[in-house]
């Protein structure tokens, strides 16, 4: 098998064994069928793109075409046990709706993004004068499916807007991985927000409803 993006580790690392999934906006299925085979989940998938659609069908992995912006009405409350929304929140055009829809049908939700606020892109900004382009976010400006670029501090503030409780968050390294030692994954959970903000080119949330 084809080695997982990082934060689709991090991800895979969350869930437990045997729990219901729906992953929004699922891309090739890779990450549904990694969580099918290693962790016995019983996962479907949403996607928008005919090609990714086809894709997860060649992999054996349960998948139906459909536009999230548009809702999740056809699935009744707490359905899953996990909502997976990775690098998908920036492609969408009604982020807060669709955080909403995915914490009503679930009762945790996943949600990974491209940090816009990490150091490197601020620099190609600051100094370059253009619009970035990372291993992260290799897109040109004109070509770019990221209509909703957001930093860690805006999607902490938009959690407290929506009183939504973040039960975890895991910082990948300024390299770009996840801190393989476990002092360091240790140090990462306690670093200032405006700092994991600046240091982190992505981001790991694991919500639910705040009671």
């Amino acid at each position: 098998m084809a080695e997982l993006r990082i934060d689709l580790e991090v991800i895979a690392n969350m869930v437990v064994p045997g729990s219901r999934i729906l992953d929004l906006g699922c891309g090739d299925g890779a990450l549904l069928e990694h969580l099918i085979q290693h962790k016995n989940v019983q996962g479907y998938g949403v996607e928008i793109s005919h090609e990714g659609v086809h894709a997860c069908i060649r992999r054996g992995v349960p998948v139906y075409h459909g536009d999230i912006d548009e809702g999740l009405s056809e699935h009744p409350n707490d359905h899953f046990d996990y909502v997976i929304l990775s690098h998908t929140l920036q492609t969408v055009h009604r982020p807060r709706f669709v955080i909403k829809e995915m914490l009503r049908i679930g009762k945790m939700g996943i949600v990974s993004f491209p940090n816009f606020g990490h150091w490197s892109i601020r620099s190609h900004l600051a100094f370059g004068g253009r619009m970035p382009r990372t291993p992260i976010l290799p897109f040109a400006w004109y070509d770019t499916p990221n209509i909703h670029m957001c930093t860690i501090l805006d999607f902490h503030e938009l959690c407290q807007e929506m009183n939504l409780k973040i039960v975890q968050t895991v910082y990948l390294a300024s390299s770009g991985h996840h801190p393989e030692n476990p002092l360091k994954r240790q140090f990462a959970k306690w670093l200032p927000l405006p700092v994991a903000n600046f240091l982190a080119p992505m981001a790991v949330f694991l919500l639910e409803e705040s009671t």
